[in-house]
């Protein structure tokens, strides 16, 4: 972690054990005779690839294409290597400040294997309804089988013992939600929001995200129908689901509603009445926005530069009988002579907004991609502005909460391109959540919003949006 370290509280009595003997040590195959010990090494291998090859999470974990290794596993141990990994990203630096507390010394730099073992353990005690013996002993027994690890399985069996005993301390003391910031990402919330600001951020995304639903029709018989709660700006919202089947639930299989954050949600309504009117849906997979569109009476075209994403986006539009003529391809190269009454671009991004449902975005990601992908965004938004009809209109989007991807690059377009101008969200259009319009007239959400009845139930993902409306052919044209 790219922290300032905790000054470590020293823990005297563990001392690193001597390489066990190749006879004692627990071997690959072992992972079949003892139950649980083949997810936890799993979980080790893939924080790993997370936090040190940056390897996205939900790669890592995808059923059909994922890693080897956790596809080989059973779909209960699956689901563990799930949860573990969550917990074990959404709160590493809180790991990370508990287990500095517990050593005498830090760990040597060739220890990373041990440092995995060590945060998957620490999230199982911390944050899931595991036995701590379970965690403690597997943990062990993971250290014991890397060689790497070995001499420290004593080490890692006192670490883990004294965590387990002192938990509810461990977790009191380091309370605060900046430790489970890497320092690129604190240091640019708390330069758009303020310390508090960004702080109130980084308290909601330790929580994980509750299942939002966008409904074709009804939402409120389907909030009825599914026991959840239909929000202000017409979500329904169901409480946190990371590892459950929804495909098992009521109305999937009917394409009565398909899975999206509320302020995902957000920006196709910006259109207003599409009945009849041309959409380009600009960078579309997997598809929840170009089915709002599609669902609004809207005739949408949708590109993707992705073969697999746009399969996928098929499949959801065909299984939520909607339809829409698809393209594979950038914008940049896209051509069509007719033009659209509406353009939607939500472009690619950090993705900082997502991270109460993604907390391995904080450790793939860096500020120089931020910078990098801002680019990006300009260069698509020019492309996606010269399919806009006169009079039609342009909504730019993307889920970074940074503001270089958003106000910035938004102002940049208003500057550049004189036929456009900005048509400000009114805060009517985003009830429960009118915080949420800027002074500019932009739509800004953050995870700190949205406050129900629980910490479980609050907040959306941090998003971006705005809108502008082509008065004048482009100067080119003119």
């Amino acid at each position: 972690m790219d922290r300032p370290p905790v000054s470590p509280q020293r823990l005297r009595r563990p001392v690193p054990s001597k390489t066990a003997p190749a006879a004692e040590r627990p071997s690959l195959a072992d992972d079949a005779q003892r139950p649980g010990l083949g997810a936890r090494r799993v979980a080790a291998r893939l924080l790993a690839a997370v936090v040190d090859a940056r390897t996205s999470l939900d790669g890592l974990t995808d059923r059909g294409n994922g890693h080897p290794e956790f596809r080989k596993l059973e779909g209960r141990d699956q689901a563990l290597v799930r949860a573990i990994l969550l917990a074990a990203l959404r709160r590493r630096g809180t790991i990370d400040a508990i287990l500095a507390d517990c050593l005498e010394k830090a760990l040597p730099s060739g220890a990373s294997a041990l440092r995995h073992i060590l945060h998957v353990a620490s999230a199982q005690i911390l944050f899931l309804d595991v036995p701590d013996s379970a965690a403690v002993d597997l943990a062990v027994a993971s250290a014991q089988a890397d060689p790497r690890s070995a001499r420290f399985a004593n080490l890692t069996n006192a670490v883990l013992r004294r965590i387990a005993r002192d938990k509810a301390g461990f977790l009191a003391r380091f309370d605060d939600p900046a430790l489970d910031a890497p320092r690129w990402l604190l240091d640019r919330l708390e330069a758009a929001y303020g310390a508090a600001g960004a702080r109130a951020i980084l308290h909601a995304q330790r929580v994980p995200a509750p299942l939002d639903l966008t409904c074709r029709e009804d939402p409120s018989l389907w909030a009825e129908r599914l026991g959840g709660s239909l929000l202000p700006t017409g979500t329904v919202r169901l409480g946190a689901r990371e590892t459950g089947a929804v495909d098992q639930m009521p109305g999937f299989a009917d394409g009565a509603w398909w899975v999206q954050d509320a302020a995902a949600a957000l920006p196709a309504r910006l259109f207003g009445d599409l009945s009849g009117l041309r959409a380009l849906d600009a960078c579309a997979a997997p598809g929840g926005k170009t089915a709002q569109l599609a669902a609004a009476g809207a005739r949408v075209t949708a590109l993707d530069i992705s073969a697999s994403r746009l399969r996928r986006l098929r499949g959801n539009l065909e299984r939520l009988r909607l339809e829409a003529d698809t393209h594979e391809g950038s914008i940049e190269d896209f051509r069509d002579a007719e033009g659209f009454d509406a353009v939607l671009l939500d472009a690619p991004c950090s993705s900082t907004g997502t991270i109460r449902r993604h907390p391995d975005v904080p450790f793939t990601k860096t500020a120089e991609e931020v910078e990098k992908l801002a680019g990006v965004q300009e260069r698509l938004l020019r492309a996606a502005a010269d399919h806009v009809r006169p009079g039609g209109l342009l909504v730019f989007s993307n889920c970074s909460l940074d503001p270089r991807e958003g106000e910035d690059t938004a102002r940049r377009f208003l500057a550049e391109r004189g036929e456009f101008q900005l048509v400000p969200v009114a805060a009517a259009e985003v009830p429960g959540i009118e915080d949420a319009v800027t002074r500019e007239g932009f739509l800004r959400t953050t995870p700190a919003m949205l406050r129900r009845d629980t910490a479980e139930l609050s907040g959306l993902d941090g998003f971006f949006a705005a809108r502008f409306r082509r008065v004048t052919q482009s100067k080119t044209a003119a």
